[in-house]
């Protein structure tokens, strides 16, 4: 069976799942049954588009292509018919696409065939979710989503338990939850000791990030330390003199010991999909605080494996109880639990090979 990825959005937490992906799918015993290609754009600032081919498996083909991630109806088309172009060359069994922008290029490229292929779409995290559009952007992209499945058909596969519960509404759909390498990410679990307590998180510094209320908690709590391990395009808001940025890490290894020296693992998102560095930050026995939204609500356990937060205000009490060694070695361990529970990048990748060939 031949299986064909195609992503536009490889970055961040996307980047690390299909790293994983091409480790599963390129072992020896997987491609006895299914050979794996993805079809990738290498635009995204936070990644070196120079080192993917060295940092991916082998064992599955590469193939990259121009596609952007906002609209533009001329690079748009030019990507349609690359896409199309490939995939006839290819003449895949299976067309998984993922995220918004590769879903609607695919399914397009995918009706070009005149060939009807199986159709899977992870979408990652909804657009329609977002909260830097208009209501009506957000009314349009939930019209797209819902026409395009029952137009061009494919069946949903959500990342996570909310996204599952959206995706039904819109059409036929799975649940298979992003998942991470646990024992890779465990490697880098090492004693740390910090003079201060230090509260950290990583991504890109951008919007829905929320950089602005992570730079308020700083303000707030000044006698703690915090990390933002990543760079972004808006680092200016971070102002606190108590907050370091670390700029990005092209060795992965770095950003791992970087979260490795944290006490307390943040989530200030304003939407999410399922973020797999708050997966990486449990694995590595952090306690966690998160937003109360979607995809951090499908991970954090409140008051087993952290707390999740509407206003700044909740955060006194929490701080308080994760002062405390005791409590966040409590909360870690369940937090690592959790993870070898639900988010098994393993297990789910089998889960995934197995919806495939049904």
């Amino acid at each position: 069976m031949k299986v064909v990825h195609i992503i536009e959005a490889l970055g961040g937490g996307v980047y690390t799942y299909f790293k994983d992906l091409s480790y599963y799918f390129g072992e020896d015993e997987v491609r006895k049954d299914i050979t794996t290609t993805i079809i990738y754009s290498g635009n995204r600032k936070e990644i070196d588009p120079e080192k993917i081919e060295s940092e991916f498996s082998k064992g599955v083909s590469l193939v990259k292509i121009n596609m952007v991630r906002e609209f533009s109806p001329i690079q748009d088309i030019k990507s349609v018919l690359q896409l199309r172009k490939e995939l006839k060359q290819l003449n895949p069994d299976v067309v998984h696409l993922h995220s918004s922008k590769a879903g609607v290029l695919g399914r397009v490229a995918c009706f070009l065939l005149f060939d009807r292929k199986k159709i899977f779409y992870t979408p990652h995290g909804y657009s329609f979710l977002r909260t830097d559009i208009s209501t009506l952007s957000k009314k349009i992209y939930w019209v797209i989503e819902k026409r395009f499945q029952q137009f061009f058909g494919g069946i949903t596969i959500a990342c996570g338990d909310t996204e599952y519960e959206i995706a039904q509404k819109i059409g036929k759909s799975h649940l298979i939850r992003n998942g991470i390498n646990i024992e890779k990410i465990q490697q880098y679990q090492l004693p740390h000791q910090n003079k201060k307590l230090t509260i950290g998180i990583v991504g890109r510094i951008s919007f829905q990030k929320n950089p602005n209320l992570f730079n308020q908690i700083a303000l707030r709590f000044p006698n703690f330390n915090f990390v933002w391990i990543g760079d972004g395009e808006i680092n200016s808001l971070l102002t606190a003199p108590n907050i370091r940025i670390t700029g990005w890490f092209m060795d992965r290894k770095e950003a791992l010991k970087e979260l490795n020296a944290i006490d307390i693992y943040i989530q200030t998102s304003l939407w999410e999909g399922l973020p797999i560095a708050v997966l990486e930050a449990m694995a590595l026995k952090k306690p966690v605080l998160a937003t109360n939204l979607i995809g951090n609500k499908d991970i954090v356990v409140p008051n087993v494996t952290g707390f999740l937060f509407e206003k700044i205000e909740d955060l006194d009490t929490y701080f308080e109880q994760l002062k405390e060694e005791s409590t966040r070695t409590i909360f870690g361990n369940n937090a690592s639990k959790t993870c070898y529970r639900l988010f098994d990048v393993n297990k789910n990748f089998k889960a995934l090979s197995i919806l495939y060939q049904q």
